[in-house]
């Protein structure tokens, strides 16, 4: 007699180390740009106009509001259009987008008394930077949806939660090592050639990588089966869908033919309702709102309304303290290493006690390093207490991006598939809104005894 055969489980083959150090170098490649650039646009925009930090206030202004209003327009989009099609639209995009800005930048530097010569030239050229930078930081929107909250999850279905923990830890770490070595960069060749020299280098490189991301991008997509298959099988479930829906709004016309007066009124403002709920950033929302997950996508973004962060204000308050600026890069290098460190302490911690509770272990570790900056507030001496504040905040960033993984991990792991990319685009929007709000805040109250206050 014949043993029974137990039913084999087929598990996918783990993806190439190859294609995913393509996907890593690819991902360097592209946020490298984009960190060179959101570095350097503060002091291309203080060197135009020394006398006023007004230039600088308003692009942080219109970057920040450009992601937080089109932020769930470009989720919707990026859920819309192929792959191919999204990678080719945001390396483009971006690139030129940057190339444009560089450009800009480096006439007005050359020509750096078209403020008084020629009006309109000036404001002109600052409004394109302007527009170039917020298209560019909205493609790279785009890109890190794609990347982040696609096609990481895809490459790591068919395994254990251990390689998505493991993509996710390395992207944010490959994120956070250029945000710590790319200033480092641009800040030598703009303190030992000049501005110029780092707008045009910015400008190259964007040239020059596009076409090496480019080639990265399509080789992972095209060495891993499943990114094309997902696609075309979600276009495929779009179209019966989309059928479906014009059935029924076809009944629902040939019902509505037939009723009475009062009734069409009613139905006129149901429509008109129905109408708007298909406005594609009320959908977005509206996907949103109706997520699991979206009391922890809230925390994570409350997090960002705040300025214990080694940004423009902390700075500005620390350089007022009479705390020298080489102190500051310094501790601005530690709190990026702190950070980097997280991305490895977490697929450690999560793989023994579970996403939700790394994530609730992370936030409450970050509050309490951060009771040492309300601390800070009390001491008599200004050189302590700005260390103190300092310090508070750098090892404060090993629970805050622990928490960020987390709560992306948790987006992943509970988000239908055919709402991921909306609902990353609206988290990113919501995001944006709080820098936003904590960014105005500070133009409005911009002495900086108010400001330590604040902190």
């Amino acid at each position: 007699m014949d043993r029974e055969r137990e039913p084999l489980l087929v598990v996918a083959e783990r993806p190439p180390s190859r294609l995913l150090n393509y996907l890593y170098t690819a991902h360097f490649l592209a946020r490298w740009g984009a960190r060179m650039w959101e570095f350097s646009v503060g002091l291309y925009m203080i060197s135009v106009w020394p006398d006023s930090l007004l230039l600088a206030a308003i692009y942080g202004a219109v970057e920040s509001a450009s992601t937080a209003l089109f932020g769930p327009i470009i989720g919707r989009w990026v859920d819309s259009l192929t792959y191919v099609k999204v990678l080719k639209l945001w390396l483009v995009t971006q690139n030129v987008s940057f190339i444009i800005a560089g450009g800009a930048v480096v006439v007005l530097l050359v020509f750096s008394s078209l403020k008084s010569t020629n009006l309109v030239a000036f404001i002109s050229l600052v409004i394109l930077t302007n527009v170039s930078g917020a298209v560019g930081v909205l493609s790279t929107l785009a890109g890190t949806i794609l990347i982040e909250r696609e096609w990481v999850v895809v490459i790591s279905e068919g395994h254990s939660p251990s390689p998505l923990t493991e993509m996710n830890a390395v992207i944010r770490r490959i994120d956070l090592t250029c945000k710590l070595v790319a200033p480092v960069i641009s800040g030598f060749i703009i303190s030992f050639v000049s501005l110029k020299a780092s707008a045009m280098a910015l400008a190259l490189w964007t040239s020059l990588s596009v076409w090496v991301e480019y080639w990265l991008f399509m080789s992972v997509y095209k060495g891993i089966p499943s990114l094309g298959q997902r696609r075309n099988s979600e276009t495929v479930a779009a179209d019966s869908d989309h059928q479906e829906i014009t059935l029924i709004n076809d009944h629902q016309v040939e019902e509505s033919s037939s009723a009475s007066a009062g009734t069409n009124y009613c139905g006129c403002a149901t429509k008109i309702i129905k109408w708007a709920s298909k406005v594609p950033y009320i959908e977005a929302w509206r996907v949103y709102l109706h997520q699991d997950v979206v009391l922890p996508g809230l925390a994570l973004a409350l997090l960002y309304f705040t300025v214990l962060s080694f940004g423009t204000l902390m700075t500005a308050t620390l350089e007022w303290e009479g705390i020298a600026a080489y102190v500051i890069g310094i501790a601005r290098g530690i709190s990026a290493a702190i950070g980097i460190a997280a991305t490895i302490v977490y697929p450690m911690l999560q793989s023994r006690i579970s996403t939700l509770r790394t994530g609730l272990w992370s936030v409450w570790s970050q509050w309490i390093c951060l009771v040492a900056c309300v601390g800070s507030i009390w001491m008599k001496k200004g050189q302590l207490s700005a260390y103190m504040l300092m310090g508070g905040v750098a090892t404060s960033r090993l629970g805050l991006w622990m928490f960020d993984l987390a709560v992306i991990q948790q987006m992943q792991d509970h988000v239908p598939e055919s709402d991921r990319c909306v609902v990353g685009g609206v988290q990113n929007s919501l995001q944006s809104t709080m820098d936003l709000m904590a960014y105005v805040m500070g133009i409005i109250i911009s002495n900086p005894q108010v400001k330590k206050t604040i902190i």
